[in-house]
């Protein structure tokens, strides 16, 4: 449980904006491919420790459909980032929002219809863990609601010219730069948080 000062309160949980995209601010690129993205063993085991705050995904159904690979990969083969990241995800809560699928493939799993950001308010003040909404479409609803407190943002050294925006149109959000690092393959994260 996570404490604030030393009187004993708990903090209220954040919810995290994480997306890997190009450098012009596309996830993935206009025939929808993100492979030029893809991170390598050294990003992938940064991305790991970051994971270790969150204790619920929100997912649209694009993204839910992506991630859900994690659930059944065979690990036997594979490296030991990847292990852990599946482990990490598996481990997880999630919350699918679609009014279009009709069930879930992985385990803590839950699916709703319609995105409601009382439902997200409520779970912020008593979540222990963190919450993380991934996907541009689910993600513009939450910042257009005002939920998102913090922004993961990878860099590739790449520019695509089109695709998927990795952030939305008419939402405004002022932000301070938290933290920031470089990778040997030219990636860079980016980590603000939303000012109050």
């Amino acid at each position: 449980m996570r404490t604030q000062g030393h009187q004993g309160r708990r903090a209220m949980a954040k919810l995290i904006y994480s997306a890997l995209e190009s450098l012009d601010c596309y996830i993935a690129d206009q025939d929808g491919k993100f492979d030029w993205g893809e991170p390598d063993e050294e990003v992938h085991a940064f991305i790991n420790d970051l994971m270790r705050t969150v204790g619920t995904y929100l997912y649209g159904r694009r993204m839910y459909e992506v991630m859900s690979a994690w659930e059944t990969l065979d690990l036997t083969d594979q490296p030991p980032h990847m292990q852990e990241f599946a482990t990490l995800w598996r481990t997880a809560d999630k919350i699918v929002y679609s009014k279009t699928l009709e069930d879930v493939s992985s385990a803590r799993t839950q699916l709703e219809r319609d995105f409601d950001p009382a439902a997200i308010r409520r779970m912020k003040i008593t979540a222990e863990r963190d919450l993380a909404v991934a996907g541009p479409t689910l993600a513009a609803h939450a910042f257009l609601a005002g939920l998102v407190d913090e922004c993961q943002l990878f860099i590739a050294p790449v520019m695509v010219g089109g695709g998927i925006r990795s952030l939305p149109d008419n939402a405004r959000l002022d932000l301070d730069l938290l933290d920031d690092h470089r990778f040997g393959n030219g990636m860079i994260y980016l980590r603000y948080g939303a000012r109050s």
